[in-house]
């Protein structure tokens, strides 16, 4: 039996461990600048770095590292050990506030959008101190922001921090109107929801596409999918449950809230789900949550993939992300209350957000834009491209009552009766669940529906608290210069709730009814990464940004040419994939078993000319003709390939290309492939089936 409460974040140098270790005076004045966002003084970091490296000398670690996110979407880490020579020629073991607060990594090397070129390596990282450190693998994890030499932002967790730090400002000057001078910072805290597959590690080892992709190139659909929807909730499998009670201890050693654990909707996939917390701690623990997940699996003889779409056909994976603003007193600001429509201040933090999302559908269309996530949304439970929100019946009543100057009259929540005697009675929510909505109300947060499961969720996050904070920073100054606050603001809700009222959509998001609905409304539907991410450097999102100071145009560019260039490098690597399996592995394995079909239609014959060879004939012949298709297209798949280079020079147009003429020439290969796999013997197709695959784990 584990004893979670004693082992919950004994890997972390978290509160508890400072409030043992350090002095008070340095404790409190770390607790400020984790709180309050105050500087920390270098003689107060000397002594935390010593504290944490006694420490974690203690937990066996020998070295320590700056942990950061650069623009890889993935983390990355170098380890120094804290060993030094001293006078003698023996050791000590020695880590400075210096070493703690600033390191250096070659950002060259990383993405960075042309900011900095080879000859200008140089890039440092930086202690993020509200964001505990911990121990793994025997080193010291230091969670770091990370950016250039001359300045530039090279990571995604600075201008979440500088986001965070914005919807702060702009959410105290509404406060501060409505007599909340006791509120000194408001946090947006983000619960992340993690869908994943498990599948055997035999069959992964021998799926090029899963190892180099993430995502099956060739696969005929299993005979059996999600059709029976028996997967969901459904029993979990004992090496799956060995898998999940690993990684929730695991997770809670290193302090994360995962909660909640269960079955999804395709075959071998799962959902992890945590608790609450400020955001870039949220957004550091679902980044250590996947690389757990992935480390645990191998233990227990599977991969874990967490690719948005690895198998056609089935549900995807993606991540929903909970978001929520709170005060440092204990107020949610999104909780409605038992009576919403007089709840002025709810109403206008919420007509603040339908404004952002309304004003910014490309943003956040944009923060959830990549190659994996485009073969998702749309289907199986993923929302569509098109942004809307979803407020449930009884909160779009309380918006329309405002519109239309009426008296809303709540019907209470409504007694749902079992019938039967010996199980309660109880009352059903104000509203409903709408999995198809991009963005939907939850009773007291927004869900963020549109994350594909292998993003990390700084990127939605950053644009959701920058869009907000600038919504808030106009109703701020609209009211703070108002004779009569609270005729103002009512005015404001109001005028608000009547000109975005369009974002607001309750139904049904799959149907081409609401496509077209959604063009006469006026909203965008961004179909893909390339046509989505030409809008990030449009005039007015590089002002938005630099109005709150989360990027300046610079690294808005640099970002907007990352983002491109990964989405032409992923589907590059697909594409010569596919080419490497189709040449390698299925046209020799396609050819061997129309080479023996041949000779048995040759055998039979000369046994007797009275046996019957109709249906092998027939066999071979249709055999025949896909392959020398496989074979063509083969071939115009390379050579589509081969003309990508000519549009190099420009990240949009090569993203375009490989978007209209790569990844068509892949679907047309892949479609005779699976053609292929389907109409011939098990025993010679090179690769395990859809079937061996997600059923694979018992």
């Amino acid at each position: 039996m584990i004893d979670v409460p004693s082992i919950f974040g004994i890997d972390v140098f978290n509160e508890q461990v400072m409030k043992e270790r350090l002095p008070k005076d340095t404790y409190e004045a770390l607790k400020a600048t984790i709180v309050n966002g105050e500087s920390l003084d270098i003689n107060v970091a000397n002594i935390v770095a010593e504290a944490m490296k006694e420490w974690a000398i203690e937990k066996g670690c020998t070295h320590y590292t700056h942990w950061f996110q650069p623009m890889t979407g993935i983390t990355a880490e170098k380890h120094d050990s804290f060993l030094t020579p001293d006078k003698d020629g023996k050791v000590i073991m020695e880590f400075s506030g210096k070493a703690l607060a600033k390191g250096e990594s070659d950002a060259s090397s990383f993405p960075n959008g042309g900011i900095r070129a080879t000859f200008e390596a140089r890039g440092y990282t930086a202690w993020d101190p509200t964001s505990y450190a911990f121990v793994k693998d025997s080193s010291l994890y230091i969670p770091t922001a990370f950016m250039s030499y001359t300045g530039e932002v090279l990571d995604k967790k600075t201008p979440l921090l500088r986001s965070m730090d914005a919807v702060s400002t702009q959410a105290l000057r509404i406060l501060k109107l409505f007599g909340k001078n006791d509120v000194t910072r408001v946090t947006a805290n983000v619960g992340a929801e993690q869908e994943y597959f498990l599948i055997d590690r035999k069959m992964y080892d021998k799926r090029k596409d899963l190892k180099y992709t993430g995502r099956t190139l060739f696969g005929a659909r299993a005979t059996k999918g999600q059709e029976l929807e028996d997967h969901y909730f459904g029993a979990i499998k004992n090496r799956v449950s060995a898998f999940m009670k690993e990684l929730d201890e695991q997770l809670w050693k290193l302090g994360i809230y995962s909660k909640t654990k269960h079955n999804e909707v395709a075959p071998s996939q799962h959902e992890l789900a945590p608790v609450f917390t400020t955001t870039n701690i949220a957004t550091d623990q679902n980044q250590l949550t996947m690389e757990t997940m992935k480390t645990i699996a191998r233990k227990h003889g599977m991969s874990c993939l967490l690719h948005e779409k690895p198998f056609a056909d089935v549900n995807g994976s993606g991540k929903h992300n909970n978001w929520s603003l709170s005060t440092n007193t204990g107020e949610n600001l999104l909780k409605p209350g038992k009576k919403p429509e007089e709840n002025i201040q709810f109403l206008l933090f919420l007509a603040a957000v339908i404004k952002a999302v309304d004003e910014h559908q490309d943003l956040l269309r944009i923060s959830v834009a990549t190659a994996g996530n485009d073969h998702r949304l749309g289907s199986s439970e993923a929302p569509p491209a098109i942004i809307s929100m979803y407020l449930g019946d009884d909160l779009e009543a309380v918006v329309d009552a405002i519109i239309n100057n009426e008296e809303y009259e709540s019907h209470g929540r409504v007694l749902m009766r079992t019938g039967v005697e010996s199980m309660p009675d109880f009352k059903k929510d104000n509203s409903d669940r709408n999995r198809t909505s991009p963005f939907a109300f939850t009773g007291n947060k927004f869900e963020f529906r549109s994350l594909g499961s292998s993003i990390s969720i700084s990127c939605p996050n950053i644009m959701l608290n920058t869009i907000v904070a600038d919504v808030l920073s106009q109703f701020a100054d609209t009211l703070e210069n108002a004779e009569n606050f609270e005729s103002a603001c009512r005015r404001l809700i109001k005028h608000t709730f009547k000109e975005h009222k369009r974002i607001i959509f309750n139904g049904d998001g799959y149907t081409d009814e609401w496509v077209e609905e959604a063009k006469r409304r006026g909203l965008l539907n961004l179909k893909n990464t390339p046509e989505a991410l030409k809008h990030f450097i449009d005039k007015r999102n590089i002002e938005l940004f630099e109005r709150n100071h989360i990027y300046g145009e610079t690294e808005v560019r640099a970002r907007y040419e990352i983002l491109l260039e990964n989405y032409s490098k992923v589907i590059a690597i697909e594409a010569q994939t596919m080419i490497n399996m189709a040449k390698k592995d299925i046209f020799p394995a396609v050819s061997k078993f129309t080479g023996e079909l041949a000779q048995t239609i040759v055998n039979k014959k000369a046994v007797s000319e009275f046996i019957k060879t109709d249906a092998e004939e027939k066999l071979l012949k249709e055999m025949s003709e896909l392959l020398c298709k496989f074979a063509n297209l083969t071939d115009e798949l390379e050579e589509k390939l081969a003309i990508a280079k000519n549009y190099k020079s420009n990240p949009l147009t090569l993203a375009e290309y490989y978007r209209d003429y790569v990844l068509s020439a892949m679907n047309k290969l892949r479609a005779v492939g699976d053609k292929m796999e389907t109409d011939m013997s098990t025993e010679y197709w090179p690769y395990p089936s859809y079937g061996d695959m997600l059923y694979s784990v018992q």
